[in-house]
């Protein structure tokens, strides 16, 4: 494909001969390349109608890839940007998280030191306008309103500014910065001596804030870890590695690699962790995937500490880039990803039978597994042994929890999903604190004092039961009322402390309803 993209018009003759004479004279008869560039070039010159060349070959790539491993990828140029930024750690912008609340930007929180709060703009300012164009009420996309505020750092910004209860509109301009990615979302004790981390992913940071957390917490009187790899999709490998040597012994295997043209690669714990001793409690479900799989893998068969939760989702396929010359690139498969005691991460998959791999949690879902480990059976090949306590554990895709937690789908209600996928809940609570933040950070002088005494109020409530109305929502009798509301109040309690401090404030109040942080917690005492 490189040398299609190398050829250019003037190797072409009016019918197309002259190019393949050369293709003739560069490449055998039989070339798969050289069928493949006669039929891109005879499209391209010969088609009855005008083509677009770039992306007759974007095409051409796609549809190779498409037949392969559900993994391998193409990416356009703006695809590899926004897929690496967040990996990468940082992007350059005026350092706000916001949302929009009626086709207006609402700032939620400023990046603590970031741009746009050390020039004064605060949670709950209206961003009206960018560099003289307004972008509030005229129904602007949310990625043409992200591409407006991001920038190069040092370059400077006009941001037109509505305050509640100040009647003129304010103007700020701010210099862009890097504004830093965290990926970890929350870090606290949980319980006397027992510590809590969620990583979200694994990118170029996470290693470092790994150990900021770790450190903060044994100064804190951490004893034993609960380490939550929930919906962690992956990332980095390397950062998994970083991550999961914190935990083992020097020259523990961690995980190794190998492919049908890749040697094999085997990553070792250094040693001289952080957290070698103590007890570790991980928590995985069936959206944990990749490089949170391979952290997982490797405690478990090092007997380090013990898995709860549910049957991850195994995916693990070493991709490599390939970088082609218009900044697009192809994420290639090259390599399986194993765990210690020599399990495959990877699931089963049909190779271009995209469709049955992306339902694969609809079919677990169907078969019970999500309810009971019962209904997961493995055959006897897939048989290993962790390499301390010669535990039983199982390959074939995946990673099995030594607790299984079943599912509990009573847990969230048709009423509770339908206002969940419309927005009413998020838009409401966000209504509700920016009317109110000023009344709450008044009220209450921590969390500790929110989190004991606050209570949802009934106004709020009934609000998200009347616009869920206006959009055709209703319970279908009260006793599924009844059963949506405590569940709702908790989670819209840990929606506002996440809008009035941070996540950690967010996952403190929502862990209370987690069956799987609840059982680790009991494992632990």
């Amino acid at each position: 494909m490189i040398a299609l993209l190398l050829i250019t018009p003037s190797f072409i003759g009016s019918d197309g001969v002259g190019l393949f004479a050369q293709m003739r004279i560069n490449m055998g008869a039989d070339s798969p390349l050289r069928k493949l560039q006669i039929a891109e070039m005879a499209v391209s010159n010969l088609y009855v109608d005008s083509v677009d060349e770039q992306k007759l070959v974007e095409d051409g790539i796609r549809g190779m890839i498409e037949k392969l491993d559900p993994h391998s990828s193409y990416l356009t140029a703006k695809e590899v940007k926004a897929a690496n930024e967040p990996l990468q750690g940082n992007f350059e912008g005026i350092g706000v998280q916001f949302n929009m609340v009626e086709d207006t930007l609402l700032v939620i929180q400023t990046i603590s030191g970031g741009p746009s709060e050390k020039v004064g703009i605060i949670a709950g300012d209206r961003i009206v306008s960018v560099n003289d164009t307004v972008i509030a009420g005229v129904k602007m996309a949310r990625e043409e309103i992200m591409r407006r505020l991001r920038g190069p750092k040092g370059t400077k910004v006009n941001l037109g500014i509505v305050r509640r209860d100040i009647a003129d509109t304010l103007s700020f301009v701010v210099t862009r910065d890097k504004i830093p990615l965290k990926t970890i979302d929350a870090t606290y004790m949980i319980r006397p001596q027992v510590g809590y981390i969620r990583i979200g992913s694994f990118g170029a940071t996470t290693h470092d804030e790994f150990c900021e957390s770790l450190k903060q917490l044994k100064k804190e009187g951490m004893k034993s870890l609960v380490l939550d790899l929930q919906e962690n999709g992956g990332g980095y490998l390397h950062a998994a590695v970083k991550v999961a040597d914190e935990f083992l012994a020097a020259g523990d295997l961690i995980v190794y690699t190998q492919g049908r043209r890749t040697q094999r690669a085997e990553y070792n714990a250094a040693g001289g962790g952080l957290f070698t001793e103590g007890r570790v409690v991980v928590l995985v479900d069936s959206y944990t995937a990749s490089a949170a799989e391979i952290v997982s893998g490797a405690i478990q068969d090092h007997d380090r500490g013990i898995v709860v939760g549910r049957r991850t989702f195994g995916k693990g396929l070493v991709q490599r880039p390939i970088d082609l010359p218009d900044g697009s690139m192809i994420r290639l498969t090259v390599a399986h990803y194993y765990t210690p005691s020599g399990r495959c991460i990877q699931k089963p998959y049909e190779k271009g039978n995209q469709k049955d791999y992306a339902e694969d949690m609809l079919h677990r879902l169907k078969s019970g597994e999500l309810m009971s480990a019962d209904s997961v059976h493995f055959a006897d090949s897939l048989k290993y042994y962790t390499l301390k306590k010669h535990r039983v554990v199982y390959g074939g895709g995946g990673i099995m929890p030594d607790e299984f937690v079943p599912l509990d789908t009573l847990k969230y209600t048709k009423y509770h999903r339908q206002l969940a996928a419309k927005s009413v809940l998020i838009t409401q609570n966000l209504r509700y604190v920016d009317e109110h933040r000023h009344q709450l950070q008044q009220r209450y002088k921590d969390f500790n004092d929110f989190r004991q005494h606050f209570e949802v109020p009934q106004s709020l409530i009934d609000r998200i039961k009347a616009e869920g109305e206006k959009q055709n929502i209703k319970p279908a009798d009260d006793a599924e009322l009844q059963t949506t509301l405590p569940y709702l109040r908790t989670q819209l309690k840990a929606l506002i402390a996440r809008d009035l401090w941070t996540m950690n404030e967010y996952y403190t109040i929502m862990n209370t309803l987690s069956d799987t942080v609840q059982r680790a917690l009991k494992l632990l005492e």
